[in-house]
């Protein structure tokens, strides 16, 4: 008697970061050759830069990414730009910060399986790309069409907060995922949205950096107190040197007028 065997499982191998278009110049995604402008790089730094002790505190074990303008393949699709979605800034706790021995190129959902906490979208047209809620189609050609952004962080991705920034109408909207929808968060009391898992606030700081004046999109801790970023540490400390420096030259001078020489005491 002949037993036939069974076929062995047929494996998949899916693509990762090393082999999928990055947004470096290889690859730059559609939505980003347009409407680019010189405040969104800034904004992205500035958020980086003031939240990055927040996330050390966080994560002391260094377990944790930021991403700007990369890549986060949510789906195969061909092209492959059809299946991932670039936002400006997002944030992903609880991952090391290489993936086989490398830093990540782009980030491969279904070589992660962790979605970022939360992505942040700075708007250049009239929002509508941002709040796009259309749902991936196939045309008459059978081929995959993009879906919208809102509807891929809200419904593929997962991810439980979304920001969209506004710097001409000087706004953010924040949206929390809520029993698989997202919901607008409501400002508190100081005209912040909290990002509890974070500790931390996210709102609107009219003021200068980078040498121009905006309504920049900036985080604040949980007390409402503006998080700073390592040069404004930098002069705050410095002006505090030179405010003590000018209180002991102040002391010093009233004891001279006494009589009294201060080196003597």
């Amino acid at each position: 008697m002949i037993i036939a065997k069974s076929p062995k499982p047929t494996t998949i191998d899916l693509p990762d970061h090393t082999q999928l278009p990055e947004s470096d110049g290889t690859f730059v995604f559609a939505e980003r050759a347009v409407g680019k402008n010189f405040q969104e790089h800034p904004q992205s730094v500035l958020l980086t830069d003031s939240i990055r002790p927040v996330l050390q505190q966080l994560h002391p074990d260094g377990q944790y990414r930021i991403g700007q303008d990369c890549g986060i393949y949510w789906r195969l699709t061909e092209p492959p730009e059809k299946g991932a979605e670039a936002p400006d800034w997002f944030y992903v706790p609880h991952i090391p910060p290489l993936l086989d021995g490398e830093m990540r190129r782009s980030y491969v959902l279904w070589k992660e399986y962790v979605a970022p906490l939360i992505v942040l979208e700075f708007v250049s047209g009239d929002g509508s790309e941002e709040r796009d809620q259309t749902p991936p189609s196939v045309d008459n050609q059978g081929e995959k069409q993009k879906a919208g952004k809102f509807w891929v962080y809200e419904q593929a991705i997962r991810v439980p907060f979304y920001g969209i920034y506004e710097v001409k109408k000087a706004s953010v909207d924040v949206y929390h995922l809520v029993a698989g929808s997202y919901e607008l968060l409501s400002r508190n009391e100081r005209g912040h949205y909290p990002i509890p898992a974070m500790g931390v606030e996210l709102g609107i700081w009219q003021g200068e950096y980078d040498e121009v004046t905006l309504p920049w999109l900036r985080w604040w801790d949980n007390q409402g107190n503006l998080l700073l970023t390592g040069d404004e540490r930098s002069q705050l400390l410095s002006s505090q040197l030179e405010q003590e420096r000018q209180r002991a030259e102040r002391l010093a001078e009233r004891l001279r007028q006494m009589g009294i020489d201060p080196n003597e005491l």
